[in-house]
């Protein structure tokens, strides 16, 4: 797909004089494509990044390594990313009756819609996962279900549909993934470890789906990480299962860090080309991997585009109904939107957090004793937050207390740890569904709130 007017200029600056030996430079090109490539098929069902990977940034070193290639210092890849960039990342549905290897099998329905920014100002990455069922104005084709704009227009029309819905806000690039991709990926990445957290079984003849996982760790093939990943039988639909598309992030770059694994990323992602669609230049690329060489585990945020589902009096149809409030907040705090960005005769201030005595405080217990959550919710209503409660046991136990940023309120949740004094944020939506903040209190806090 060409690179249609909604794109935007450029955003690398060479910074070195970059070799031009033939020799190294299309192996050179091929292992760092697939490195973004690995970071783009994985994106296709929530877990991305192994080349953007906060925890393991050496992964990039090492593929390049594995690839024979010496030049793997940030440094001499001779390019910066100028300013912060906006990459919309899809999963498409297979279309039907098309051939896989044809540009038009990337024009399916979008089932994971991922937007990424990448900031080089204070070297941070924030993901935002948008619901396919989210209610937006398409371009051309009236209110429908995001998830079926790129059907209808292809990545362009996509991206036009998000960035008006999202205040505006610019796209730079797109990367399209089909959703057949995952299930090869996992197999070959040799099975990741997830956390359940409850059982799950499902079947639909119809889709020749059957879901059947137990609650608990468990060490999961391409089919059942794909059955963890789809499942919405569990009353919250595609919210829910953004939560557990977040939460193989993690698991995928914990598999992709591992010595057996690292050496046959090339060969792996080789045979993975043929799912994804870019617009993505070569010296773009670069640059991607050597802004993700100097990232901090800290500085990669997650968030859910924040809202609620869809009633009766709304529309027939089941919409996801974005949060105007919340959508603001996400846009200044994770994208730094300015005020100015924003419509005139817009209320309140974006960059204002939910007032304590007004935010919905989840508390749940993960540690040996369960006395601790009730202990905590009554400490914290004394604290003047009023609107806490308690919710059912996390099935794993931690050592460490967290407190999950679920609506993407990134101050609320400091002010919040600083009131306990202590607690790890942790930026993504993989709490109680309907709270603003939830506490999951490990074995740390035991002692202090017994």
């Amino acid at each position: 797909m060409k690179n249609l007017s909604i794109f935007q200029k450029s955003f690398f600056k060479p910074v070195d004089r970059v070799s031009r030996k033939k020799p190294k430079l299309a192996l050179y090109m091929l292992g760092l494509f697939l490195l973004f490539l690995t970071a783009a098929i994985v994106a296709a069902l929530g877990a991305i990044t192994a080349l953007l990977s906060p925890v393991e940034p050496q992964i990039i070193t090492r593929v390049l390594d594995a690839t024979g290639l010496p030049e793997s210092k940030p440094a001499r890849s001779g390019y910066r990313l100028s300013r912060p960039v906006n990459i919309l990342i899809m999963g498409v549905d297979r279309v039907p009756q098309v051939a896989a290897n044809s540009s038009k099998s990337f024009d399916g329905r979008s089932d994971t819609i991922l937007l990424l920014h990448l900031d080089p100002r204070d070297k941070s990455i924030s993901l935002l996962s948008v619901p396919r069922d989210t209610k937006v104005q398409i371009p051309g084709v009236a209110f429908s279900k995001i998830g079926e704009a790129n059907a209808r227009g292809g990545a362009a029309l996509a991206a036009r549909s998000i960035s008006s819905m999202l205040n505006n806000v610019t796209i730079d690039r797109y990367v399209r993934i089909s959703t057949d991709a995952f299930r090869e990926l996992v197999d070959l990445l040799g099975q990741v470890e997830v956390f359940v957290p409850r059982a799950m079984s499902y079947t639909d003849s119809a889709q020749k789906l059957r879901i059947n996982l137990v609650q608990g760790w468990q060490t999961l093939n391409g089919e059942q990480a794909e059955q963890f990943a789809r499942f919405r039988n569990d009353g919250l639909g595609d919210v829910g299962r953004i939560g557990r598309q977040q939460s193989l992030i993690q698991a995928i770059r914990n598999r992709l860090v591992s010595p057996s694994v690292v050496v046959r990323l090339p060969e792996i992602i080789r045979l993975m080309q043929k799912y994804v669609d870019t617009n993505l230049k070569f010296e773009e690329i670069l640059t991607l991997a050597n802004f993700g060489l100097q990232l901090e585990p800290d500085n990669f945020k997650m968030v859910m585009l924040p809202g609620r589902s869809s009633s009766e009096e709304d529309d027939l149809r089941s919409y996801w109904i974005v949060d105007a409030i919340g959508r603001d907040r996400i846009m200044t705090q994770y994208f730094k939107q300015g005020l100015l960005d924003f419509a005139p005769g817009r209320f309140g201030n974006p960059s204002q957090s939910v007032l304590p005595s007004q935010l919905k405080i989840a508390v749940q217990n993960a540690s040996s004793n369960p006395k601790t959550a009730k202990t905590l919710a009554s400490f914290l209503r004394k604290k003047g937050f009023y609107n806490v409660y308690v919710v059912q046991d996390w099935p794993d136990s931690q050592r460490q207390s967290q407190i999950i940023v679920q609506q993407g309120d990134l101050e609320a949740a400091k002010s919040l740890q600083k009131v306990l004094g202590d607690g790890k944020i942790e930026a993504a939506s993989t709490g109680e569904i309907a709270s603003d903040l939830t506490i999951r209190i490990g074995e740390d806090w035991v002692k202090r709130f017994n």
